[in-house]
């Protein structure tokens, strides 16, 4: 249920001369954050020069692409370890590719499991600033220490020169590790979207069955289903579904061919523009709380692998999985998890978020809670924090 894309046999050379910057960005959602950060750094230092392991959007902001990790449809425990030896070999590629071309700093976005395990190794071979080597390891968008695994954030505290982080509180979260710590503003609120959710109780249900093959082929069956259950009891309204890329509509495509009843009243959105959406169904990732900003009613469903589901109850003791449950420390979606995730009861769910005045009063309610949390006054912006690490070398 996984997807790899072929490794090159080694990655390429930098196109003109020294790069001043490599940035590892593992997910879609990191590829838009970065992204944005990359287009303003280069708005304002044109000098710099800028690789990535990363995908499209950074390239598109001006990074040369390496290696495209947003293809990668690899998630859980289970999954990766299938898969070791691939990781293994990516991982070695862009350690020699460090050694080789000595960028002045490397930026880590998100995706910890990657990510952490990447600074280790760099410091241990002494490319890193903190080991007596050359490059600066800086990180944007810090790993959910405050949510599990606490103690990972004083081992980034001796291998990391710089933080910046999206959540007001994740200053004093590291203020013990000795870590320069920036809060630069949650992406949400800072700058303009390339997709703005809004909630209009006049528009279709949105259905998200996330960002990689592997969770569309889990999750997307599920909300397909709970869709026909929902429109066999009389229900009206149309729905979208949104993708990230191409690779992930072909597998969505493939997965409507299963749903006759429903696949004339589901129409297909790229993740970009405005979308409207009177209600959805979403995993626990970076677009459910996009959602939960928009004030838009939904529930949150979730299907992984079932070792790596069992694996993570055992070392994560938190009493939410999605981001904005987490935030408010309550339950703005209720979570539907793995044998929870029935379509009959989640057909009866989408039906309250669509109808019960309640219900759609509570998500207005806690959305602007929500961004009052999130809208603090912040350090600096992304590209000005990152800016000080990078000299002047052309």
């Amino acid at each position: 249920m996984s997807y790899v894309p072929e490794l090159p046999e080694k990655l390429d050379a930098p196109m003109v001369g020294k790069v001043d910057l490599l940035v590892i960005a593992g997910e879609h959602s990191g590829d838009e954050h970065a992204a944005v950060l990359v287009k303003n750094l280069l708005s304002e230092r044109p000098e710099l020069r800028v690789a990535t392991v990363g995908g499209p959007l950074l390239q598109k902001a001006g990074a040369q692409l390496l290696f495209d990790l947003t293809h990668m449809s690899v998630v859980g425990f289970i999954e990766v370890l299938k898969h070791y030896k691939y990781f293994k070999q990516l991982f070695q590629k862009i350690i020699d590719w460090i050694e080789a071309y000595s960028p002045q700093a490397v930026l880590f976005v998100d995706y910890p499991g990657f990510n952490l395990r990447l600074t280790k190794a760099l410091n241990k071979i002494g490319v890193a600033k903190k080991a007596g080597g050359n490059t600066a390891l800086l990180y944007y968008i810090a790993p959910q220490v405050w949510a599990w695994k606490e103690g990972r954030k004083y081992e980034m505290g001796k291998l990391l020169d710089s933080l910046s982080v999206i959540f007001p509180f994740e200053v004093e979260v590291f203020a013990d590790t000795g870590l320069a710590t920036t809060y630069v503003g949650h992406p949400f609120l800072q700058h303009k979207q390339d997709c703005e959710l809004v909630y209009n109780a006049e528009a279709p249900v949105l259905l998200l069955g996330g960002s990689r093959i592997s969770n569309v082929k889990r999750v997307l069956p599920i909300l397909l289903r709970t869709y026909e259950l929902y429109l066999n009891n009389a229900g009206k309204k149309s729905a979208t579904i949104v993708y990230p890329s191409e690779t992930v509509r072909s597998e969505i495509e493939k997965i409507l061919e299963d749903f006759p009843e429903s696949k004339s009243r589901v129409s297909l959105s790229k993740n970009e523009g405005r979308i409207e959406a009177s209600a959805v169904l979403t995993p626990s990732g970076t677009m459910s709380l996009r959602c939960a900003l928009a004030g838009i009613p939904g529930r949150i469903v979730h299907a992984i692998h079932p070792l790596t589901y069992l694996m993570g109850r055992a070392v994560v003791n938190v009493p939410f999985i999605g981001i904005a449950n987490l935030l408010l420390n309550r339950s703005f979606y209720p979570e539907f998890t793995q044998q929870k995730a029935k379509p009959k009861v989640l057909a009866g769910e989408l039906a309250r978020c669509l109808e019960d005045p309640h219900v759609i009063h509570l998500a207005q309610q806690d959305c602007k809670e929500l961004r009052q949390l999130l809208d603090q006054e912040i350090g600096a912006r992304p590209w000005q924090w990152l800016s000080q690490y990078l000299q002047v070398a052309h």
